[in-house]
């Protein structure tokens, strides 16, 4: 499945190639306007995207997993269960957003903040949207080891993201996120406490309305019990929202998860379907 980044790579630069052969040819002056609608939406499937929402802006986003395909009719392929995030994301401004979310897996609270530090510009001058994101997670399960102790530092994790993306054409977008995962407390003595990772994340829109989404999290810690998350989802415009069906390894739907604990293999149907809906509301003038 990681091989899905090449496909998506060469059609992305090919498409971007002839785009920009077509702006050679036009004369004016130079664009130096901000590009917009690098993602669709705050999420790429797993991965926070380079967007925000607009300025007085609230989404509502629903994020929701069902089984692993491989349990079989026993469990109606996974449809039996259900893993659900719910969450709220606020523009502050058009630079800064914050977020609250609670997710079923562990009983987790988090919120988050992302700041934008750059925008791609139409000319260039500018070639990339650069964004910071950092997210602070509590599990608020119950111990089921007694020896631990139960205090609130060893339930919390922070990830820390440096967003790096660029809007080739109207049709390809790719986006690179150096990321930091720090847990407190972790499960086996083999487990590290801090990972690092390279996530990718691509979009390629086909029609006017769909477009295919990728993900890969290469993890660059030794981490023997985990394997690294890929995902390939589907983008459906609606009226100026994005309904996103997807296809992951992952269970988790926050970094904290996603990046250093997932533990599903593709080619043994370790695979979760899964879809995110937003609901957004505008509070006040911009």
């Amino acid at each position: 499945m990681k091989y899905i980044f090449t496909v998506l790579l060469l059609i992305g630069f090919s498409a971007y190639g002839q785009e920009d052969l077509l702006k050679e040819l036009e004369n004016g002056t130079k664009d130096t306007t901000a590009v917009f609608s690098t993602f669709k939406g705050t999420r790429i499937i797993n991965l926070q995207s380079i967007e925000n929402p607009a300025s007085k802006d609230l989404i509502f986003l629903i994020s929701h997993r069902f089984g692993r395909l491989n349990e079989g009719i026993s469990e109606f392929f996974g449809l039996d269960q259900a893993t659900i995030r719910l969450g709220l994301e606020y523009g502050i401004n058009d630079n800064i957003a914050v977020g609250l979310g609670r997710s079923s897996l562990n009983k987790t609270l988090d919120g988050f903040v992302k700041i934008k530090l750059l925008k791609q510009t139409a000319d260039n001058r500018i070639p990339l949207s650069v964004s910071w994101f950092s997210s602070m997670a509590a599990n608020t399960l119950s111990y089921t080891n007694p020896a631990q102790d139960d205090f609130l530092g060893g339930r919390m994790a922070y990830t820390h993201q440096l967003l790096l993306a660029r809007k080739f054409s109207s049709k390809f977008s790719l986006q690179v996120s150096p990321t930091i995962v720090h847990r407190n407390l972790v499960n086996t003595p083999q487990d590290p406490n801090r990972v690092f990772a390279v996530a990718m994340g691509g979009r390629y829109k086909f029609t006017k309305r769909l477009a295919i989404t990728a993900e890969y999290i290469p993890t660059f810690t030794d981490m023997p019990n985990n394997t690294q998350s890929v995902s390939l989802g589907l983008d459906i415009e609606t009226g100026g929202h994005v309904f996103q069906l997807h296809f992951t390894n992952s269970q988790g739907m926050i970094d904290r998860y996603f990046v250093p604990e997932t533990t599903g293999l593709w080619e043994k149907g370790d695979i979760y379907f899964g879809f995110n809906v937003a609901r957004v509301f505008t509070l006040g003038k911009r």
